[in-house]
């Protein structure tokens, strides 16, 4: 009995030394061969370095690189963007007001990218941020409430033209957000109130002129014809006479009055005489 468990014991050993074995193989193993692989995206281009110097540039799939010896850096082809936080600006006519913005960019020629500037986003945004000053800076403060979309097309054609030297193409700036100072807003508040009025006499103005040009012909009319004006006393009359709630105050000259008066003195003693 002896003899034979010593075969089965030895073969367990043997065993456990090979788990124990491969167990090692496959810690060390694949940690190793991961700095030997790289995977590269569809939408990443990895810039090769051998020894320092730039070896070429590999497209997507899997790809191997000699640890120690050889580095890559992946760069992201895909439209990127960066957030301009708010920043106080002034206005041509000193006015402050607050900006913020965003920009939309994307990498045409990665090695520019990589050897010509340290850090391109870095580089965009601060670029960004100055050219959002310069051009805010030119303009006043009408401009910048009315003219945003120009302004940001300034803004995005004086980013592109040094951003073009990194290998970045500017899509696009936008301008997201214009805040001005609290008393800024109440003066602003009272110039609108103050155009609406304007616009409210003018119009108020133009319709008096109107129905004065249009009563002054409705007289010529009715002064050619020596009826009409008794004949819109009396429609007025009737119009008015319709509603039972309305008094209707006739007001009579008094020299009508004592006309009427005389006419009454001299027909009476007509009367006695006849009499």
């Amino acid at each position: 009995m002896y003899l034979f468990l010593m075969p089965l014991n030895t073969g367990m050993a043997d065993f456990g030394s090979l788990v124990c074995c491969g167990g090692a193989f496959v810690m060390i193993g694949i940690p190793l061969l991961s700095m030997f692989i790289r995977v590269i995206y569809d939408y990443q281009k990895g810039l090769v370095l051998t020894l320092g110097k730039y070896s070429g540039m590999r497209g997507s799939g899997l790809q191997l690189i000699i640890p120690g010896i050889q580095d890559m850096n992946v760069v992201d082809m895909r439209i990127q963007t960066i957030d301009i936080p708010k920043q106080e600006v002034l206005s041509k006519d000193n006015v402050s007001a607050f900006i913020n913005a965003v920009v939309y960019f994307r990498i045409t020629n990665p090695e520019a990218a990589i050897f010509k500037v340290q850090d391109y986003r870095a580089a965009v945004f601060q670029h960004a941020q100055t050219a959002i000053r310069d051009v805010v800076g030119s303009r006043t403060l009408d401009q910048l409430l009315t003219d945003r979309k120009s302004i940001a097309d300034s803004i995005s054609t004086v980013v592109d033209k040094d951003a073009k030297e990194w290998g970045v193409d500017i899509s696009g700036i936008k301008i997201q957000d214009i805040g001005l100072p609290d008393s800024m807003k109440k003066a602003m508040a009272r110039q609108a109130q103050a155009e609406r009025e304007k616009r409210a006499a003018i119009i108020i103005s133009q319709g008096e002129s109107m129905a004065a040009d249009k009563l002054a012909a409705a007289a010529k009319v009715l002064s050619e014809s020596p009826g009409a004006l008794h004949l819109r006393t009396l429609q007025m009359i009737s119009s008015v006479a319709a509603d039972k709630t309305n008094i209707m105050n006739f007001v009579l000259p008094i020299e009508g009055v004592q006309v009427s008066g005389r006419e009454d003195a001299a027909a009476k003693p007509a009367k006695k005489a006849q009499v």
